[in-house]
């Protein structure tokens, strides 16, 4: 049977008081009172804090009971390991639950109720390195340089330095290099640490054979050759990464695990187990991105990761570009590309594409189809570099005449990416460089075209990031060919989302009005961009830009060439596959005038 008694309107008002009260964030801080004594106080007290189990539950408001008995019971090794990591290796800490002493509580004996934990800590004195030895050591092998006989003995830099000695014989081929023996003192008397470790390097490895389990539809014979672990070679770390991060770059692996046996093989040789878990085998995407004023361009492609089970990539993509743009018409372009990695060398992709396309631009319209082979080599985990062959075709339409375009086309280049994040970068820098030589047929000129592309990334700021963001482009048709003998796409123009914001799309190129009765893209480009992407929060952004281009008939710099300006705001929404982008421009007069009011931009990820 329950009983039901209604209470007396202020004892009811105090009993709700007392509860608002236990849940309240200032009243379970009271719970823990925390206090460092001593000298070191001040220096040590902000890492202890952070350290402290017991204000890491009350900031979690873990507060019952069970909660704050085994914070109090961890608090001890939490803040003891913090004050060995700063050199203190006499503290005295004392964590009272209620009076009495937390590690004297045994676990069935655990209280019920907590009114209170007291913790005291007292650092005790800085220690310093009396000894600082980790030997042998193999050559070159630098040890931090902190870890020397008379500097502070923090206990990190003990395991760096016996890490980095481990590393320096494994990078040099002794991979099964071990401690063999250490000496860690401390002597209270003289506040001095002593530390003499021993190394055993073991002996020097060659790479023996690679197995491989967990593929379903990859060819083994084939991930061993993309993998290319270099069996007979002396052992290296660093050829080890390599050979995985081939695997993980064809695409066809969720999952990538290199290990090496417990065993030497006689004589010498360390064999490898790789072990992969396979992606499903096809992958679809679609974009969209808009601007007022070039209007909306949608693309996608269907991806087949292992067409014949090495690792081929199949890719079938599909753009419309400038819907509803003010200035030209509707551009569709439909390209077909087949990859195939470890042709040659293990670092070496081979290429075969193909792209059809309708172009519709201001000046002009063209028929294109272009077909192509390629090699592109992955030098470093940065540097990509590459070389093709293509055969461009170009039927071309415009205010003079009509023209059909045929060359063979010879493009080199290389690519350097030290960027954190491709579609949020906050710090490094992409360097891309091509140069294209080209042969002519018929009315096609033959000369050569080059361009690069530079960015750079600067962070300050953690909780608030600012981030510096600038990008310049430069470009020029050299050789000897003439503007109207020049393929139509090789050509300059400035304007739109990836030269000049604020301004229309290839809104500036060259005024041959009094020569051929219109426009025409240059011979010579320059543009360069700078942003100031600022985080609000810890999904929104505001961003600051200012964009400038140039293009010349000619050459950089000379007397012909005009150049335009815009600038704006923006604003970024961070999302698991990139932020969203939203950018306000409007255009800054230049030697000319090639715009009029506000453009918008939408799209994801950051304009570059």
């Amino acid at each position: 049977m329950f009983v039901f008694q209604l209470l007396p309107a202020r004892r009811l008002a105090a009993l709700l008081f007392a509860s608002s009260m236990l849940t309240q964030p200032g009243w379970a801080e009271d719970l823990v009172r925390f206090s460092v004594q001593g000298a070191a106080a001040e220096k040590v007290e902000g890492d202890l804090r952070n350290a402290s189990a017991l204000l890491t539950a009350v900031g979690d408001e873990k507060t019952g009971a069970e909660d704050l008995f085994a914070a109090a019971q961890a608090e001890y090794g939490a803040l003891v390991t913090t004050l060995y990591a700063l050199g203190h290796y006499s503290p005295v800490v004392h964590v009272l639950v209620d009076g009495r002493e937390a590690a004297t509580i045994p676990p069935l004996d655990a209280p019920g109720r907590i009114g209170s934990v007291v913790v005291t800590v007292d650092p005790g004195p800085k220690f310093k390195f009396s000894q600082a030895k980790v030997a042998p050591l193999a050559p070159e092998t630098e040890l931090p340089e902190d870890f020397t006989a008379g500097k502070t003995a923090a206990s990190g830099l003990v395991r760096e330095a016996v890490q980095a000695g481990i590393e320096g014989w494994r990078e040099v081929g002794h991979a099964k290099a071990e401690v063999a023996s250490q000496d860690v003192v401390a002597d209270h008397r003289a506040n001095t640490l002593s530390a003499d470790v021993r190394l055993a390097p073991g002996p020097r490895l060659r790479f023996g054979s690679l197995s491989v389990t967990g593929q379903q539809r990859m060819s083994e014979r084939r991930i061993l050759k993309i993998a290319g672990l270099p069996e007979g070679e002396v052992y290296s770390p660093e050829l080890l990464k390599r050979s995985a991060d081939r695997l993980r770059r064809t695409g066809v692996f969720k999952s990538v695990s290199l290990t090496e046996a417990e065993q030497v093989r006689a004589p010498d040789l360390l064999d490898i187990s790789a072990t992969v878990v396979e992606e499903k085998t096809r992958r679809y995407s679609i974009g969209a991105e808009i601007a007022s004023f070039d209007g909306l361009d949608l693309s996608g492609y269907w991806l087949h990761r292992n067409l014949l089970g090495g690792g081929e990539r199949l890719k079938v993509e599909a753009e419309i570009a400038n819907i509803g743009a003010q200035s030209s018409g509707v551009d569709y372009v439909l390209g077909v590309s087949l990859d195939r990695p470890a042709t040659f060398t293990p670092d070496t992709t081979l290429g075969l594409t193909t792209e059809v396309g309708h172009l519709a631009e201001e000046d002009f319209t063209a028929d294109v189809a272009t077909l192509g082979v390629n090699l592109s080599h992955f030098v470093s985990e940065r540097l990509t570099a590459r070389v093709g062959l293509e055969y461009s075709y170009a039927k071309v339409e415009d205010f003079f005449d009509t023209y059909t375009y045929k060359h063979f086309a010879l493009p080199i280049g290389a690519t350097w990416d030290s960027r954190d994040d491709k579609l949020d970068a906050k710090k490094g820098y992409y360097l891309d460089g091509e140069i294209r030589p080209f042969l002519g047929y018929g009315i096609t000129d033959s000369g050569l075209r080059v361009k690069a592309d530079g960015r750079a990334y600067v962070t300050f700021g953690e909780e608030r990031p600012v981030t510096f963001a600038a990008r310049g482009q430069i470009g020029a048709v050299l050789g000897g060919a003439t503007i109207l003998g020049t393929p139509r796409d090789y050509l300059f123009y400035s304007g739109g989302g990836g030269t000049v914001r604020g301004q229309p799309y290839q809104a500036l190129g060259v005024e041959v009005a009094r020569i051929y009765g219109d426009k025409i893209g240059g011979m010579a480009f320059a543009a360069g961009t700078a942003e100031v992407r600022a985080r609000v929060t810890s999904k929104i952004g505001v961003v600051g830009f200012a964009d400038v281009g140039y293009v010349s008939p000619f050459d950089l710099g000379d007397e012909f060439g005009e150049w335009h300006a815009g600038a704006g705001l923006g604003l970024r929404y961070a999302t698991g596959f990139g932020p969203i982008r939203v950018d306000i421009a409007t255009p800054v007069k230049g030697s000319i005038d090639t715009g009029d009011g506000v453009q918008f931009y939408i799209g994801i990820g950051q304009a570059f």
